[in-house]
């Protein structure tokens, strides 16, 4: 009887034993499967499918919200282009213009894509081609008896806070306007041109320095009754602004910007909002 209880003991043993091997098999081969599926899902993470472009939410043509309530613009959609050709997702993201730049350096944004002038700032970002040529421009009232810059002396001069044309109007670098700036009454800063314009419209200013296409739109949407002075300020291009070093995704972007010159994208976008004569992507 003992005799028979050892051997079914030495079965059980031998075949938990060999159980025991095959379930081990089984795990070492679901660990090398699982181990396999963290590598490539590690890969997948790696690659960047979210690309967040910082914009002015109030700078049409080109970043601003629809009349469905949507934000677009020529930047945006041009964004869009780039992403739709590279698989990524768009994410749009307005932020306070006088704070791109802590936006862009924590890593909040991608980039500043939004008629951003890149003269003047070459050492601060790493920036893409220039795909626009524009101007700083002064806007008034029609019946307001201004005619030249000259004419600006003594007037309130409004002006959107971190903007170009701020910046042009405090330097008194050899192309800077600050002498100009000396003349006016006051410069009144905004955070952005559409109430700017609405302080212009109600009489509480009696100037804009603005950029053109932005000015173009805005008396164009309000109707009748504003001019912009034939002399302008200055001339300057629009770039889109990386992290300065950041020169990888900067070269994607050019290269995607090119393949949408080249298949008449870009074009299209600029004939759709009006700014054919001055984006220079041919």
């Amino acid at each position: 009887m003992k005799k028979r209880i050892a051997l079914i003991l030495a079965g059980t043993m031998l075949m938990s034993f060999v159980l025991s091997a095959c379930g081990d098999d089984k795990t070492a081969s679901e660990n090398d499967a699982k181990k396999e599926d963290t590598v490539d899902t590690s890969s997948d993470e790696n690659k960047k499918t979210i690309f967040t472009v910082g914009f002015d939410a109030e700078y049409p043509p080109y970043g601003y919200m629809d009349e469905n309530g949507e934000y677009t613009g020529f930047d945006l959609e041009l964004a869009e282009a780039v992403c739709k050709l590279e698989g990524w997702e768009l994410v749009k993201k307005p932020i306070n213009w006088d704070a791109k730049d802590m936006e862009l350096n924590s890593g909040s944004i991608d980039c500043i894509w939004n008629g951003f002038t890149m003269n003047g700032r070459e050492d601060e970002y790493t920036f893409s081609t220039p795909y626009v040529d524009n101007s700083q421009v002064i806007v008034v009232a029609e019946d307001s008896g201004i005619n030249t810059l000259e004419d600006l002396a003594g007037k309130t001069v409004g002006v959107q806070a971190a903007s170009a044309a701020l910046e042009l109007l405090q330097s008194d670098e050899k192309d800077g306007q600050k002498a100009l700036a000396d003349t006016f009454g006051a410069l009144n800063e905004f955070a952005d041109y559409n109430t700017a314009f609405t302080e212009l419209q109600a009489g509480a200013l009696d100037a804009l320095a603005i950029d053109i296409g932005v000015a173009n739109y805005q008396i164009k949407s309000r109707g009748e009754g504003y001019k912009i002075l034939e002399k302008t300020l200055n001339t300057e291009q629009y770039a889109i602004a990386f992290k300065k070093g950041d020169q990888e995704l900067r070269d994607v972007v050019n290269a995607d910007l090119k393949k949408l010159t080249e298949d008449g994208t870009v074009a299209k976008l600029a004939e759709k909002y009006e700014i054919s004569d001055m984006v220079t992507l041919k």
